[in-house]
């Protein structure tokens, strides 16, 4: 990045929080990181491992003289977050965030930070895992990986370059969208897939004969379920934040499988080949797309 930050605010340590933490010291890209968070637990094993530097006291010890904040936490917990942030919010601080929603984490940075909105430049990290943490974290979470940042109209560039320079820094590639847009997006992408996959496993583990069904389950069983054992709290908040596009996307999907169910009920082979087809081979696309240059 074009100049090293000085001191970097990192509020929820956990995989996201923590892993920004660790790649912007392998990249000697900070001074000091100070860790904040609603339980002295994590924050102390984050210190342990070397993820922050100290721990802040609270708001008025954490907010003086920082470059940048990152809010790590589940998006349910932002509002309270931010309320408490606003009165120790001094200028020329910026403050980005990680939450997989964006409309919902304007509007309560807009009610909580009033006359500093502008100082806020949201983001989104697409490089989660299913295991949750500040032990989860590592420094090479987001090489390669896409962050989107939904900026405001209030932001300034150079607040903007300075979130983008930060997240460049941690290797990722750093793209643009609008808020709604970006809801609309990771609706499909991102939460329908883990509701899908939350929903199966709690279906199966609700069976009488659930030993018997994870018995015999395997790697296909593995691969499509590997996202149910997210973070539950904050896939709660993000179904819950973001539920009027996820349930489009809910909608269109319980039609696509009623459609599937037309074609097996009727021993459609042909109709079921094709959309085997299909789907494979947009998928093959999508992962040819993803592949470094070379392999």
């Amino acid at each position: 990045m074009a100049q090293a930050l000085g001191k970097v605010v990192v509020c929820g340590v956990g995989l996201i929080g923590g892993s920004f933490a660790l790649a912007l010291k392998a990249a000697g890209a900070v001074r000091e990181v100070v860790g904040l968070g609603r339980s002295r637990g994590p924050l102390e094993e984050a210190l342990a491992l070397g993820v922050i530097d100290r721990i802040a006291d609270g708001w008025a010890d954490a907010a003086s003289g920082a470059d940048l904040v990152l809010l790590g936490m589940p998006v349910g917990q932002m509002p309270a977050v931010m309320s408490a942030l606003a009165p120790h919010l001094q200028p020329g601080t910026v403050v980005t965030d990680g939450g997989s929603t964006k409309s919902d984490v304007v509007a309560a940075a807009r009610a909580a930070l009033g006359a500093k909105i502008a100082q806020f430049v949201p983001g989104h990290p697409i490089a989660g895992a299913e295991k949750s943490g500040v032990s989860a974290a590592k420094a090479d979470l987001y090489v390669d990986k896409r962050v989107v940042l939904t900026p405001l109209s209030e932001n300034s560039a150079a607040d903007v370059a300075r979130v983008r320079q930060a997240w460049e820094a941690c290797g990722a590639k750093v793209s643009q969208l609008s808020s709604g847009e970006h809801d609309r997006v990771f609706a499909a992408v991102s939460h329908l897939p883990h509701l899908l996959a939350f929903a199966l496993v709690h279906d199966l583990a609700n069976r009488d004969n659930t030993d018997q069904l994870f018995g015999f389950a395997a790697g296909g069983f593995r691969d499509f379920t590997r996202i149910a054992s997210s973070h539950p709290e904050m896939w709660r908040d993000i179904c819950v934040a973001n539920r009027a596009p996820l349930l489009k996307e809910l909608d269109a999907y319980v039609a696509e499988l009623l459609r599937t169910r037309v074609l097996l009920a009727s021993a459609d082979s042909a109709g079921l080949e094709e959309m085997f087809a299909i789907a494979r081979a947009r998928r093959d696309a999508w992962l040819e797309s993803m592949a470094p240059p070379g392999e």
